[in-house]
């Protein structure tokens, strides 16, 4: 009974930080939500790299003349290096997204330990940087997760504005709108520059809504810095 309870235990206490997914209990955590200072915000892009909406993304982040971080996936990395370093060769920062885009609340501490080393190891050798920053797929947090973060030196950040860029019926404008309802100024955008886990061709919508997206923030007087700026 009593080893029974302790697992119960275990587990609530690994599972307590999952609840920063949701907005109300991000903000709460302004460094988790955004580092970003007052008349800032930051682009970042998700699930990349990949060779079909990461180059097009790339080609809109030059015409905008924006920075962004690209919290790429291990596995991705690995699979696409010249692409991953194209990135980096554009001016961007890279962070990571973990080896494979999983829960990381569903696994043993020592299995979260190794998706993030593996995957610190993957960019560190497709882009020769290393990553600073650490967003868990889904934004689901765990405490092992976030120890094994911690020994890497990984500092995680989930967001505080989303596009929802990855629904099958979400036009550009949708994405937008959808941005506009977060908290910009001093803010973190999250989108997708990959379709590999999203609806087939969402980040066409990603890139259509860019310009949308330069138009609102430009109106609201906010300028794009990146994460290590902050």
């Amino acid at each position: 009974m009593r080893r029974a309870a302790g697992a119960v235990g275990a587990t609530f206490l690994n599972t307590i930080p999952a609840a920063t997914w949701l907005p109300a209990v991000r903000r709460h955590l302004p460094q988790l939500e955004s580092p970003m200072l007052p008349g800032q915000v930051a682009i970042t892009f998700d699930d990349g790299p990949h060779p079909q909406g990461t180059p097009h993304i790339l080609d809109s982040l030059d015409e905008l003349g924006w920075p962004a971080t690209f919290f790429m996936l291990g596995s991705a990395a690995l699979r696409y290096p010249d692409v991953a370093r194209e990135v980096i060769r554009r001016g961007h920062e890279v962070g990571l997204h973990g080896f494979d885009h999983r829960y990381l609340i569903a696994h043993t501490p020592y299995q979260n330990w190794s998706d993030l080393a593996r995957a610190k190891a993957a960019l560190a050798e497709t882009t020769g940087v290393t990553p600073r920053w650490w967003r868990p797929p889904y934004g689901v947090l765990s405490t092992s997760a976030l120890l094994a973060a911690a020994a890497l030196g990984l500092r995680p950040l989930l967001w505080s504005a989303w596009g929802k860029d990855w629904k099958t019926r979400a036009s550009a404008d949708d994405v937008c709108a959808t941005i506009s309802r977060g908290r910009l100024d001093g803010g973190t955008i999250l989108l997708h520059d990959s379709d590999a886990l999203s609806a087939p061709g969402s980040w066409r919508r990603t890139y259509e809504a860019l310009p949308l997206i330069a138009k609102r923030l430009t109106a609201s007087g906010l300028h794009v810095m990146p994460l290590t700026r902050s």
